[in-house]
């Protein structure tokens, strides 16, 4: 099993599980299963690969640019859309950090910068300290975004780096944030030292939003997905994307049906105050982010959120019900405005 698809986690966070419950969604979310050996889901889900300027740099969306700085996560997620980022035989991360950079420097239209991976806190402070002072040196980069589970799988890496804080308090100044994308999946992630944690981030000078996929077994309940939609926001975490899971190969134990996923995320939505209803239920599809919008007796509602194509960007279509599709390509019947710019497959399975 695990010569498949990696296992890796640490004492912190496999003590949040209850070993007498063996439905536990902390378990669930990092012990493997038998299940992710079926023959379901494809290495590169969003077909970043179509995307990559040079390893380690995608340019997907006209304003933002992604780096893959690390190849490494304090624990893997079992249903991880990157999992060739810890198959031995495929590691694509940055290699080389120049190159990158000029490319960035020379799209003027890059506004945004994710770092990503892997995990970009798994990198010594030093060298994640040195990429954010090359692109704070771009003058058109606004905004670096810094996605991360740190603070969920090991907030100690935050509480007990006194130089990371300092970086971000460097870094992240009134008129050009570091924003901070949690992954808190479960309320039962928000421990003492996770809070401690996001508390020292915010009060360096972060901006701090949590995104998560929908998981069957671990969040795809009403109750459970309003519950952490309201703990994130009293926390100073702006709720921001809920996940359609991506068909990542020996994703599907994990994954729940579209139109399932957005009753149970409409479900949540209404349990909520106004500041946790900001979360947007969306799809990272090869053509781009699409919100699933709504539901009427036999058709269900798609946007592009942020489209590959900027001539898409707003598009709105939808299609008939599909009450077993995961994702878009599971639907045959494309009905609407469904954008000509964009091919509808863009590569068939791996």
């Amino acid at each position: 099993m695990t010569s498949r698809f990696a296992f890796k986690s640490n004492d912190y966070y496999l003590s949040l599980i209850d070993w007498d419950d063996p439905a536990d969604p902390i378990r669930r979310v990092i012990v493997p299963d038998l299940r992710e050996l079926e023959p379901w889901g494809r290495l590169d889900p969003s077909d970043e690969s179509a995307y990559t300027v040079m390893t380690g740099l995608e340019h997907k969306y006209n304003s933002t640019a992604l780096l893959l700085v690390s190849n490494t996560c304090e624990g893997i997620c079992r249903y991880c859309f990157r999992k060739r980022v810890f198959m031995d035989a495929c590691q694509p991360c940055l290699q080389e950090l120049d190159p990158a950079i000029d490319y960035i420097r020379s799209h003027t239209e890059i506004t945004n910068v994710l770092l990503t991976g892997g995990d970009p806190l798994a990198l010594p402070t030093e060298d994640l300290s040195g990429i954010i002072a090359a692109l704070r040196r771009i003058e058109h980069v606004q905004v670096i975004r810094i996605g991360t589970r740190m603070p969920v799988f090991n907030p100690y890496r935050i509480i007990d780096d006194p130089d990371l804080l300092s970086m971000i308090r460097t870094f992240s100044t009134p008129q050009k944030r570091i924003y901070i994308m949690t992954h808190f999946c479960h309320p039962r992630e928000f421990t003492d030292a996770s809070v401690e944690g996001l508390g020292l981030l915010y009060s360096a000078g972060a901006v701090l939003a949590n995104q998560c996929p929908l998981i069957r077994g671990v969040n795809d309940s009403p109750d459970i997905l309003a519950e952490l939609f309201r703990t994130a926001a009293m926390h100073g975490l702006v709720p921001y994307y809920l996940f359609q899971c991506r068909p990542s190969l020996g994703n599907y134990a994990y994954t729940v049906p579209v139109e399932e996923g957005y009753d149970i995320f409409e479900q949540a939505r209404s349990r909520v105050s106004g500041l946790a209803k900001r979360v947007r239920f969306v799809m990272s599809h090869t053509t781009g982010k699409l919100e699933i919008v709504g539901k009427t007796e036999d058709r269900i509602y798609f946007k592009y959120h942020r489209a590959a194509c900027d001539d898409d960007n707003g598009r709105f279509f939808w299609h008939r019900f599909n009450p077993d599709a995961r994702w878009l390509d599971d639907y045959e019947e494309v009905i609407g405005d469904y954008p000509a710019t964009m091919p509808y497959r863009l590569h068939g399975p791996d």
